[in-house]
């Protein structure tokens, strides 16, 4: 009887053994960068061009001049409460939101058109229009994303809502925020979703290709959507999971009978 309950407990070990192996990922599929090799990668400045304004980006615009007392009329209203929920907590900002046709009202300026202007294009405008009015002398604008954020969702330890008040952050990072690509995850298949002049752009990134790191996705924008899929071992595990599930319950139910009328015995 002992030698017939230590070759059942040697069966089950075994199909247990034989199911967590059946289950592991190739080492090559796990690693970033699997085909790159020492070397120096010339970064292009075009790559880190500077994010388009959208609809709905909130600014924080701050206009000063050698006169301070003149310029405080400028800065009176930049302070328009705007909260935005992420997974890692509330953000509360004060600034100018880009209407839906794409414009800000500023103080004395009125109705300026924003959207498909860059940060430094949007400061020249300003700066310029104010010139034109002869409203300040030498007038400086300084103007930040208060809403740059970056989503990352799919194969990854934590999906988030990622808050970047540097405005400024690589998929790499963004990747290492998120708790990392699961080993499920496919890095050589990464979507990239990112708004441009009100079109979805679609990105296939392949994270073991030594042309990602000078690629304009190297860096993500605001809004970008990143989304890790999930490879075909889990998915054919997962299928594989639901049909073999009662049947493992159903031969743990028999091998418990047995085992208990062993021991009866």
């Amino acid at each position: 009887m002992l030698l017939q309950r230590k070759k059942l407990g040697f069966n089950i070990l075994a199909i247990l053994f034989v199911i967590q192996f059946s289950s592991c990922v190739p080492t090559e599929k796990a690693s970033y960068f699997s085909n790159v090799t020492n070397s120096s990668i010339q970064i292009e400045r075009e790559n880190e061009a500077e994010p388009i304004i959208q609809r709905n980006d909130i600014l924080s615009i701050y206009i000063s001049s050698l006169s301070p007392e003149a310029s405080a009329v400028f800065n009176t209203t930049n302070t328009q409460a705007t909260s935005t929920s992420t997974t890692t907590g509330s953000t509360s900002a004060g600034g100018y939101l880009v209407n839906t046709e794409g414009t800000i009202q500023l103080p004395i300026l009125g109705n300026v058109k924003a959207e498909g202007l860059t940060k430094k294009q949007l400061k020249t405008f300003i700066a310029n229009l104010i010139n034109e009015k002869k409203l300040l002398i030498d007038p400086v604008v300084t103007i930040r994303h208060l809403n740059y954020e970056v989503t990352v969702i799919g194969e990854v330890g934590k999906p988030t809502v990622i808050n970047v008040p540097n405005e400024k952050i690589s998929l790499l990072k963004a990747l290492g925020i998120a708790g990392d690509i699961t080993i499920y995850g496919k890095k050589e298949n990464v979507l990239l979703i990112r708004e441009v002049e009100g079109k979805r752009i679609i990105n296939r990134i392949d994270l073991n290709s030594k042309d990602f790191l000078s690629s304009p996705y190297y860096y993500l924008q605001p809004n970008d959507v990143v989304y890790i899929e999930a490879n075909e071992r889990k998915v054919k595990n997962a299928n594989r999971n639901q049909q073999l599930l009662p049947a493992i319950l159903s031969s743990l139910s028999i091998v418990a009978v047995v085992i208990s009328a062993l021991i009866r015995k």
